[in-house]
């Protein structure tokens, strides 16, 4: 029998290891869709089962396009997780958001260009409905653990996700930020948590500001990002210890019901 767990962490960019779980051992779970990023931690933390797994790998060797997001759902699915905790790291596209400071998107903008985004190819069509595509009650849990830490949480934003593993053209950045009116811009929350609604599990993302984007005339480099990663590694983890605290015991939410109007 597969290993079975509660709650799933996708540690993103700088968040290879959550350093939070005792009793801890790797596995590995086979999918239909190919090969999980990595090898998935589960463990314990006080009495919670909890699963971890590097988006873009142990060692980052994964760029955004080319994760596998079908074979990490559903593997986080095979375990029996039903909410998923996503931190990942972002650019800004406002002023008053600042590096290092943290973002709960509400909200997502797709333009990326290649990826897999359903389960449902060949035995039937699905439409999902991503009207809301964040839970609820997660989205909730986030709220309370940023308050008790005194973090400067931005709420209500809305993320463009793009295909990467390149940064944005001047041009583009101004167009995400001035006509579409986005807030924060990143590679990897699409198909993640749509695939996850699919699956009907609870998702939320927890966004690191790392950067403005190019609008503000500065070019974005891989080392500023780290830089900045280095630096929020410690509060991020702190958050999902704080998190997982506050995650109720039983699900509130109607994020299990997502198929029930979404088939043909």
């Amino acid at each position: 029998m597969t290993e079975q767990a509660e709650i799933g962490i996708f540690g993103g960019t700088g968040i290879y290891d959550p350093g939070l779980l005792t009793e801890s051992k790797e596995i590995r779970i086979d999918t239909p869709f190919g090969k999980t990023s990595d090898s998935i931690t589960v463990g314990i933390y006080k009495d919670r089962k909890v699963a971890f797994m590097p988006r873009h790998g142990r060692k980052h060797t994964i760029p955004p396009h080319l994760i596998n997001f079908r074979a990490n759902i559903w593997a986080f699915k095979e375990m029996g997780i039903k909410r998923i905790i996503a931190p990942s790291a972002v650019g800004s596209l406002k002023q008053d958001l600042r590096p290092g400071d943290f973002v709960l998107p509400m909200q997502f903008i797709d333009f990326t260009k290649s990826r897999k985004t359903t389960f449902f190819e060949d035995d039937k069509v699905i439409h999902i409905s991503v009207a809301d595509p964040f839970c609820p009650e997660l989205q909730s849990s986030i709220s309370q653990a940023a308050e008790k830490m005194d973090l400067r949480l931005h709420k209500d934003a809305t993320y463009v996700c793009i295909e990467g593993p390149r940064f944005s053209t001047r041009a583009e950045s101004k167009f995400y930020k001035n006509v579409i009116g986005a807030d924060i811009i990143g590679m990897t929350l699409v198909p993640e948590c749509q695939l996850a609604r699919e699956a009907q599990m609870c998702y939320a993302s927890i966004s690191t500001v790392t950067d403005y984007d190019v609008w503000a005339d500065k070019p974005v480099t891989a080392k500023e990002v780290l830089e900045t990663l280095s630096k929020n590694v410690s509060t991020t983890k702190k958050v999902l210890s704080v998190l997982l605290d506050l995650i109720p015991q039983k699900r509130g939410c109607s994020c299990h019901k997502a198929f029930e109007e979404a088939q043909f």
